[in-house]
């Protein structure tokens, strides 16, 4: 039975949303974006009426008022974002269990076996639209077709608030005159050797044939080449199927440059505890930790080191990214930006050597603690508890809180 997979993308999500909470915003031109003065300035989102303009995605806004001197800022608002993502996912669940999100705005469906009780994949694609519509005041446009490459490009194909077929019958004469950019994994360093190539559509991709695109762009072009031809054969996978995360990490910008080693430990900290809780979540620990440091001048410089003895505690490592900073870090120079990220992941019910130089008896009582502050704050908010030490970092307070679980 050939498969029906659905691309649902919801269009202009984090500025449809802010028009659910603000309907004023509906008639101008704005744009969500980051906050300039903690050196987040860029548009994260923007409304049809400022992409007319010709506002782009993670343009500096400065740039996006030349455009559009019109132009309103709006400021993002997470949770909310959060929120919405997983009542559409409730919708989308509802035909089907095999979902697969990929950002916080797109999903796969495979429905194929969902068409005896819904109909067909483009009856189920304009119901979704519908509910999407008047359940969550937001647009989504959807692909339909036989694979989830072809879904995918689908979706792009009539925006906003459209539904595109792509069938076996007909993907030859939709898909083929398309760029190569439309074309899922072509980025735009792929897109410039192929255009140096001569190939300037997907089915110059096609004509190009499979040895040379192999030849030129190894397994990656013999992937897009497969992907062109309509064999893409990948899976919608659920959430449990999907792979294990490698490494699980948290980085940040500041709003201003840090300095001194108590600025830069107190953010090694914050970062720690989102990594820590995520670990916890997964029933995972580390056995390397590994940091990230880009100085005002954007130059950029990572470490990393094996533990002692596999962890996910916040305090063990923040501690061992400060060790890791205070030797290496020789330039003496402020730092713009640092990151800390868990590696050689392992399931905390695998068997670990033990050793002589690691404090258990305090590792249990630290576990026990952080396991109830996640459990706190996911009762009572984000706020509910936050470290002191935290309370006076560089760190501005809307940095902290989004750092917590």
């Amino acid at each position: 039975m050939e498969r029906t997979v659905l691309h649902c993308d919801l269009d202009n999500f984090f500025a449809s949303v802010e028009c659910v909470y603000d309907p004023t915003l509906a008639n101008v031109p704005f744009a969500v974006c980051g906050d300039p003065k903690e050196r987040h300035g860029i548009v994260l989102a923007k409304n049809q009426i400022a992409k007319q303009f010709g506002v782009k995605t993670a343009v500096p806004i400065w740039e996006a008022k030349q455009l559009c001197p019109s132009l309103r800022l709006v400021e993002p608002h997470y949770e909310r974002y959060m929120d919405f993502s997983r009542r559409a996912r409730a919708v989308y669940e509802h035909y089907t269990d095999m979902v697969e999100a990929f950002g916080i705005d797109e999903c796969w469906l495979d429905v194929t076996g969902s068409q005896m009780l819904f109909g067909s994949g483009e009856q189920i694609a304009k119901e979704i639209n519908s509910r999407i519509k008047n359940e969550l005041g937001l647009t989504v446009s959807v692909g339909v077709s036989f694979n989830k490459c072809f879904a995918k490009l689908g979706s792009d194909l009539n925006k906003p608030n459209g539904i595109s077929i792509i069938s076996r019958d007909n993907f030859k004469s939709t898909v083929w005159p398309l760029p190569v950019e439309s074309l899922l994994w072509v980025g735009k360093s792929t897109k410039t050797r192929m255009n140096n190539l001569g190939i300037l559509t997907i089915g110059d991709i096609v004509a190009f044939g499979h040895d040379l695109i192999t030849a030129s762009f190894g397994k990656n072009g013999e992937s897009i080449w497969r992907n062109a031809m309509g064999y893409d054969c990948s899976p919608v996978l659920r959430e449990r199927e999907l792979p294990a995360a490698k490494s699980i990490g948290k980085s940040v910008t500041g709003s201003r440059d840090l300095v001194t080693e108590e600025e830069i430990f107190t953010t090694f900290l914050a970062l720690a505890e989102n990594v820590s809780e995520k670990l916890r979540k997964c029933s995972l620990l580390c056995g390397t930790v590994q940091i990230h440091i880009r100085d005002t001048y954007l130059g950029i410089t990572e470490h990393q080191t094996r533990l002692v003895q596999p962890t996910r505690l916040a305090s063990e490592l923040a501690q061992t990214g400060m060790e890791l900073f205070k030797k290496n870090w020789r330039r003496r120079i402020p730092v713009r930006s640092i990151g800390i990220r868990a590696c050689e992941l392992m399931c905390d019910c695998e068997s670990i050597q033990l050793s002589f130089e690691y404090d258990y008896q305090k590792a249990i009582l630290l576990e026990r603690l952080e396991t109830s502050v996640d459990r706190i704050r996911e009762k009572y908010g984000k706020n509910a508890l936050m470290r002191a030490s935290l309370m006076h970092s560089a760190l501005t307070q809307s940095e902290r809180v989004s750092f917590l679980p």
